[in-house]
């Protein structure tokens, strides 16, 4: 957006807020948000060089409402519809706090109407501030694919005719705010497909967005647990990968490089959410990560304790990733074999499910099994990473069966 990142991380602050304003008052989504977008690339550009405004935010609502309105006026004159007059006169309203119109932005992004792929890309352009050619970059499309995607998103959010405020519904939409934000992380944490195992940025901006929700709603302890699991996860970020962004699994890691403060503002946020009753999926899942980060070594790990929380979690969420992390943990505490055979229950059988079953034929000592396992799970992976080490596995099994 800008060379300037103390002016980058001012406009991608403000740009939620401003869209919001000029969607309450003005309506209009689609083309509000492409006002917004002119205003900050206005601002990106004037205020490296005049210095930036007293009040910021008041400037780019400024510049992006007459932006708006020439839109808008181009519009009527194109269309020759008369009627549109009254859609876009303003509608006077006390306008609550920024926080809560962010989160009116977040529901009104994450509509069910909408696949989770616009979802996502929806939410990261309008609520994070990013360009379409960043969002394109970091999901590895071409550009004018993202546009469309996302024109696609802004058209059925105004299709769907939902004002702007916060749902009746908002405790069930909650859930899908949620999730979305996890599929920005985990796409960011570990790349589905393509040549890098992580993408930084978009494990940051989930990271950066949760944060945010969770000073609209401080109370909720599923957006505690989330925010804690994303800083429990993120915190081995830089033991993840060796030379050539090369893969390096948990129990490999140079622990040294483990993020503590990260960590340690993550077990808090799970404490605080914990105290409040039941905990729910996120939380249960962060509970988890946060045995692995306070392992001083990989055997000090306690596997019956992740595997007793893995059966709870299974009993609120029984996804096919959830039984094969069970699986996991059962292996880890009873043994390989153990593992195995509850493994034949898994599906459907992708590049994970034939890691974990190449692995736990090495611990058996079925060498030959495991060679196969293991280029198996190589051929069936998408990221590139992914591929290389699960192919080294096998390379290094060869001399040994």
């Amino acid at each position: 957006m800008t060379d300037h990142p103390g002016v980058e991380d001012l406009l991608r602050e403000h740009a939620p807020q401003v869209l919001a304003a000029l969607v309450r008052r003005y309506g209009h989504f689609d083309t509000a948000e492409d006002a917004v977008q002119e205003a900050l690339l206005a601002a990106a550009t004037q205020w490296p060089a005049d210095g930036v405004p007293g009040n910021p935010k008041a400037w780019l609502i400024t510049v992006a409402a007459r932006r708006l309105t020439d839109l808008l006026r181009s519009q009527r004159a194109r269309r020759e519809r008369e009627e549109a007059v009254a859609r876009w006169t303003p509608v006077p309203a006390d306008p609550p706090a920024a926080g809560d119109d962010t989160l009116v932005l977040l529901f009104m992004c994450c509509h069910p109407a909408l696949s989770p792929a616009s979802q996502i890309a929806l939410t990261l352009r309008a609520v994070g501030g990013l360009t379409t050619a960043e969002i394109a970059r970091a999901f590895l499309v071409p550009e004018a694919t993202m546009t469309r995607r996302i024109t696609r998103a802004k058209q059925a959010v105004k299709e769907s005719g939902q004002p702007f405020g916060l749902p009746r519904d908002r405790a069930d939409r909650l859930g899908v705010v949620l999730h979305v934000l996890y599929l920005i992380f985990n796409e960011g944490y570990a790349t589905t497909s393509g040549p890098d195992l992580q993408r930084v940025e978009l494990a940051r901006e989930a990271i950066r967005l949760t944060r945010m929700l969770r000073r609209t709603l401080p109370h909720d302890g599923e957006v505690a647990g989330l925010l804690a699991l994303m800083l429990l996860t993120d915190a081995r970020r830089a033991a993840r990968t060796g030379p050539g962004g090369a893969l390096i699994p948990m129990d490999e890691q140079d622990r040294s490089l483990w993020d503590r403060a990260r960590i340690a503002e993550g077990v808090a946020l799970l404490e605080e959410a914990l105290r409040r009753g039941e905990p729910g999926p996120y939380q249960l899942q962060a509970a988890i990560a946060a045995l692995h980060d306070e392992a001083s070594t990989p055997a000090e790990t306690d596997w019956p304790q992740i595997r007793a929380l893995y059966d709870v979690l299974y009993e609120m969420t029984p996804t096919p990733v959830v039984a094969l992390n069970r699986v996991v943990a059962l292996a880890m505490s009873e043994g390989p074999a153990a593992g195995l055979a509850a493994l034949e229950a898994i599906a459907p059988v992708d590049h994970r499910v034939l890691g974990v079953r190449a692995h736990l034929l090495e611990l058996t000592g079925d060498l030959p099994a495991a060679h196969k396992a293991y280029l198996e799970a190589a051929e069936a992976s998408t990221s590139l990473p992914r591929q290389r080490y699960f192919q080294h596995k096998a390379t290094r099994l060869d001399g040994r069966g």
